[in-house]
Parts: structure tokens; C-alpha cells; sequence
């Protein structure tokens, strides 16, 4: 007996659909659009092809920026995911300190973007700021606007700041799945609390971690309005990443065709790497699970 099928249903579906249309492919074919023409105002274009994407290919101004991009991104990363795991391994399991452990990790993730950019602009000015007072009293010489590796400093403690508790909240939810017979058979045999987390608590968080991880990539790939806030790319160029290099280039000269070519690659890039994330990170765990089995 065949199942029929209610293909009606698909109309409940038309109205995400329209929406989605409107608010991202539309947009998208707008940029498609100015990346390969060229226009001097009063809405008249002219064909450029491929020249906008050659240029920015040669650009640069833009591996500058994909330089500093990528070594932010591999440095929140390198800092988030363990001090995510750490911090998920010690809070507490039940009672009241559990719930209120959370109420405080989640506060950090509600904050607006552009308040946590004031926040620390404040917290690092060495004349009213608590962060910059207490550096200069101790003898620091720390000046996010002058130094660069100051400002580099302060962007990341901000990000970790502001999303550290994102990865401790996935790998928390991970660790609450586990059974605590697993923990009972541990104990039994005695094993290392490297073994438990090696061996129970890991496998049970590679789920949310690579959800926490691709996500982290993202977020810190396309970071515009912290450090926009904070330094404004400066000083100089040291904490201009991508985004704002695309905003100074679209909004501030007005150079839509580049602008447009460097967002499609920008895009692209994202959507790449993102992939190989998941690739990679899907296949060790598929390649870790058979191992017992071949076994």
C-alpha cells in the first residue's frame, strides 16, 4: 500500500520562503550585480566582468586583512574551546548554585554587540577606565589607542570575555546527557580522571563542541562591531579585519564594485572554511567510532 503524500503542506513553507527572498537572496543578486559592473551614479552601470575580483585577488590591502582575520579567528579559537571545556567541566551539576551558575554565564551572550564595545572602550581608558587605571598604577605603559598590541590585547580578552561562556554552555548541555552509570563504571575500575574525560565526557561533547566551534569561527570571522567600537581598526591598520576593510572600502569610498567583489569572496571564504570544519571534524569522530567496532 503506497503512502500518499499531502503536497499542500509545502504552501505553510511559502511564506518563510518570501521572506528569505527578500531579506537574502534579493540582496545577494544585488551585490552579484555591482561585482561585475561598474557605475558612476544615476543608476547607470557598465560591464566590468571579472575586473573587480582581479583586483581584489591582487589587493594588498586585502591579504593584510586576511592575515590579521585568520590570526584572530585561530587565536579565539585556541583560547575559547579549552577554557569553554574547562569551565563546563567545573560548574556545578545540580541545585541552586547550577541554576544560578548559568543565570551568569548566559549574561555575558545577552549583551548587545555595540554595548559590549563600549564597555570596554571604558574599561580600557587610562584615565577613567578601571582596566587602564589599575594597568598604569601597577607601572604598565597600556594604551589600546597608540599600542597595537595593546589594542590586539584588549580586542581579544573582549571576545573571550564576551563568548567564552557560549562554548561552556554547549559542552555544559553535553556533559548533562551523560548517563551516570558511565560515571559509576568509571569509579568501579578505578579510572584516572583523564580516562573519564578521555573517554566518557569527550565523545559525549564532540557533537556540541563542533557546533560550538564552527559557530566561534564565524563569529570571529565576521567580527565588525566590537573592535569597530573599540579602536576603530586602529591604531593604524593593526585591528582592521575584514568586515571594517569592507565597510571603509563600501561606505567610506564609496567603492561599491570592489566592495562587492571583496564581500562575494568573503563569503566564499567563510562558507569554505566552515565546510572544512565540518568535514574534517565529522569524519575523525566517524573514523574514531569504527575503530571499536573493527575491533
Amino acid at each position: 500500500m503506497e503512502k500518499t503524500q499531502n503536497n499542500k503542506a509545502w504552501f505553510l513553507v511559502l511564506p518563510v520562503l518570501v521572506i528569505v527572498a527578500f531579506s537574502a537572496v534579493i540582496p545577494l543578486m544585488t551585490v552579484v550585480n555591482y561585482s561585475v559592473n561598474d557605475t558612476f551614479g544615476n543608476n547607470e552601470f557598465f560591464w566590468a566582468g571579472l575586473e573587480w575580483f582581479d583586483e581584489m585577488v591582487h589587493s594588498s590591502r586585502l591579504h593584510e586583512a586576511l592575515g590579521r582575520q585568520t590570526l584572530f579567528s585561530a587565536i579565539i579559537l585556541a583560547i575559547e574551546v579549552p577554557l569553554g571545556i574547562f569551565v563546563a567541566l567545573n560548574m556545578p551539576k545540580k541545585g541552586f548554585w547550577a541554576s544560578l551558575v548559568l543565570v551568569l554565564m548566559a549574561l555575558p551572550l545577552l549583551i548587545p554587540f555595540n554595548v559590549v564595545g563600549t564597555i570596554w572602550q571604558i574599561f580600557g581608558r587610562t584615565d577613567i577606565g578601571l582596566l587602564g587605571r589599575g594597568l598604569k598604577a601597577l607601572g604598565l605603559d597600556y594604551n589600546y589607542t597608540s599600542d597595537p598590541l595593546d589594542a590586539w590585547i584588549t580586542v581579544i580578552v573582549m571576545d573571550v570575555w564576551h563568548w567564552t561562556s557560549l562554548v561552556a554552555l554547549l559542552c555544559y548541555a553535553g556533559l548533562q546527557s551523560i548517563p551516570q552509570a558511565y560515571y559509576q563504571a568509571a569509579r568501579i575500575d578505578q579510572a584516572s580522571r583523564w580516562a573519564v574525560f578521555r573517554y566518557i565526557e569527550l565523545p559525549k561533547m564532540k557533537g556540541v563542541l563542533l557546533i560550538a566551534v564552527l559557530l566561534r569561527f564565524m563569529d570571529s570571522f565576521m567580527i565588525y562591531t566590537e573592535p569597530f567600537v573599540v579602536t576603530g581598526g586602529g591604531p593604524g591598520n593593526s585591528t582592521t579585519f575584514l568586515s571594517i576593510d569592507l565597510v571603509k572600502m563600501a561606505v567610506g569610498q564609496f567603492d561599491l564594485g570592489p566592495a562587492a567583489a571583496f564581500s562575494i569572496m568573503y563569503f566564499l571564504v567563510i562558507l569554505l572554511v566552515s565546510w572544512v570544519f565540518y568535514t574534517v571534524m565529522t569524519n575523525l569522530d566517524r573514523s574514531q567510532t569504527d575503530i571499536p567496532e573493527a575491533m
